[in-house]
């Protein structure tokens, strides 16, 4: 898959849409042009049906003329007046009958010499018939048959015969009747009626001339031959091309004859409907593709916007600048550009606390090596030996890198007391029985850890050389308490070391660098009141000092976790 995404070419977020646009609009044009192949090819087959269907219903109807003209020279053949030979009756009587049908009869002997014909009065002189072969096949058969299309002389119209012949008993009157009819008969049987516009149905007969036309083709006119080659069978459909357009023509053979009925006409013109869903889907398809990607461009200006307004924030960012959020029309870019105007005070306030803290770090070092200093002079005067000053130097910077460990751990900020007591006493004692521990815990400043916590080193040491820790059952007890501020001024926090069960006490008989720190040092620090007893029963440290300089106080914005909270005894 991560490869797949390498391969993706580096484009701005415009081409990505417009390509997404593109890789979801041509699927859906390509199934919907499935589709609408499917719809042609089922309309094209419900076409070829209906095609078929109407050629066949119009067969049927020449049929029935055909049939029905056939009844009537079967019927005028049985007339009295013909057996009797009485022609003249017999041509009145029938001229009067065929009328209304717009038909004629004519009596022919053997050579095709018209004996009447209805067409004229009786009487009239005649000539030999028009379509002499149509009688020398219905003599020939003893069939009735039915004519080729042809031009008659008599009428001067385009007309096609009915022909029977004659049985032996009437050969004396002639060899055979027919029934003539003009084509414009049939040209009403088969006009068009719900036929696609530009399609037409045509009677052809046998020699593949037109008969009658629904259409402007005239009769005797030779019918396409492209179709007339295609054709077998008794009924069908023909696709072909003619005149550069995609021809269907359903056909269906008259019976009894050699006549076939055509439907036919251009398949354009047929499916005009479906092929005018084709282009409008198209050119929606193209129009929807093009307003698409037109949205997609505008879409990925914006977001191209909204990103280069993120990245100019970054940008500055970067220098240092606090950035002030932009508004775009993007929720996420809007989220972004928060948590980046937001980084960016952050990162403000954390350089800001960077330069404090090495501020603070510089004049914090300057003090401890100051405190070095005079620690290590304090001690050299005191001690006499190399082995003496490299131990106690040892002790005193260990109980010193104890209190910076502790300030350490918590940013610089904030030590709380019983955490001091017990980080610098706790190696000096061998049970927790040895050491008591009372009062209300509260967070130290680092400056109070770092004396207080060299104060307590001091008072420890002298613990174990002299005082309670230097017998087995010697106890230190170490309490505090806060006074409330009064009218006198601000309150005051008073810290006591007592020891008890210890060596007799006697007062040293000189004051070395212990005592300074316990005594001295403190009230130069902090303004502090120190007592000194050397009780009988054990040696009493006492120290008071106001609130402010030894308790922290949280600055706005910061939270003390160094809660007031009883230790345990």
């Amino acid at each position: 898959m991560k490869r797949s995404f390498r391969r993706l070419p580096k484009a701005t977020i415009g081409f990505y849409l417009i390509a997404m646009v593109v890789a979801v609009a041509l699927p859906m044009l390509a199934f919907v042009v499935i589709l609408l192949d499917q719809l042609e090819r089922s309309e094209r087959e419900a076409l070829e049906r209906r095609t078929v269907r109407d050629a066949q219903a119009l067969s049927a109807a020449v049929d029935r003329q055909l049939h029905d003209m056939t009844v009537t020279l079967r019927l005028l053949a049985t007339a009295q007046e013909l057996a009797d030979g009485d022609l003249a009756t017999f041509h009145n009587r029938t001229q009067s009958v065929l009328r209304s049908g717009a038909m004629f009869l004519l009596l022919v002997d053997e050579n095709g010499q018209q004996i009447l014909n209805t067409r004229t009065p009786y009487g009239s002189e005649l000539q030999p018939m028009s379509n002499q072969p149509s009688l020398e096949s219905a003599l020939d058969s003893g069939q009735i048959e039915v004519s080729d299309v042809f031009f008659g002389r008599t009428g001067g119209h385009w007309v096609f015969n009915v022909t029977m012949p004659l049985p032996e008993e009437l050969r004396h009157v002639g060899a055979a009747l027919i029934l003539t009819q003009n084509v414009g008969t049939l040209g009403r049987l088969i006009e068009p009626n719900g036929l696609p516009e530009g399609w037409s149905s045509v009677v052809v007969d046998g020699a593949g001339r037109i008969i009658a036309a629904s259409d402007d083709k005239d009769p005797g006119e030779n019918y396409e031959q492209e179709i007339l080659s295609k054709t077998f069978g008794y009924s069908g459909t023909i696709r072909t091309s003619l005149a550069g357009s995609n021809v269907l023509a359903g056909y269906s053979r008259v019976s009894g004859g050699a006549w076939t009925v055509y439907v036919a006409g251009p398949v354009e013109k047929a499916q005009a409907s479906l092929i005018s869903v084709w282009r409008f889907l198209i050119l929606g398809g193209v129009v929807l593709i093009l307003i698409s990607i037109g949205g997609a461009i505008l879409l990925g200006r914006q977001m191209r916007n909204s990103v280069v307004s993120i990245a100019d924030m970054a940008q500055r960012m970067g220098r240092g600048e606090i950035v002030s959020p932009v508004s775009t029309r993007i929720v996420e870019a809007d989220m972004v550009s928060m948590a980046l105007s937001e980084a960016s005070f952050d990162r403000s306030e954390a350089e800001d606390r960077l330069h404090f803290v090495m501020r603070e770090l510089a004049h914090r070092t300057k003090n401890l090596l100051s405190v070095i200093q005079a620690m290590l002079r304090q001690t050299a005067r005191q001690s006499s030996s190399l082995d003496e000053f490299q131990v106690a130097v040892s002790g005193r910077l260990q109980g010193l890198s104890r209190s910076i460990d502790l300030l350490t751990a918590e940013n610089w900020t904030r030590v709380s007391m019983t955490q001091l007591v017990v980080s610098h006493l706790e190696m000096f004692t061998d049970t927790k029985e040895r050491l008591k521990i009372s009062g209300v815990d509260f967070p130290l400043k680092p400056e109070a850890v770092q004396n207080i916590g060299m104060a307590l080193h001091e008072l420890a040491t002298n613990a174990v050389k002299y005082g309670a820790w230097s017998v087995p059952d010697g106890k230190v007890f170490i309490d505090w308490s806060e006074s409330p501020a009064g009218e006198a001024g601000e309150g005051r926090i008073t810290i006591r070391w007592r020891e008890v069960g210890g060596p007799p006490v006697e007062a040293p008989s000189r004051k070395g660098f212990g005592t300074t720190v316990i005594e001295r040092h403190l009230t130069a620090a902090f303004g502090a009141e120190v007592e000194l007893d050397y009780l009988a029963d054990g040696f009493v440290w006492q120290v008071s000092a106001p609130a402010y300089a030894l308790k922290w106080q949280a600055r706005k914005g910061e939270k003390g976790d160094a809660g007031e909270r009883s230790p345990a005894s």
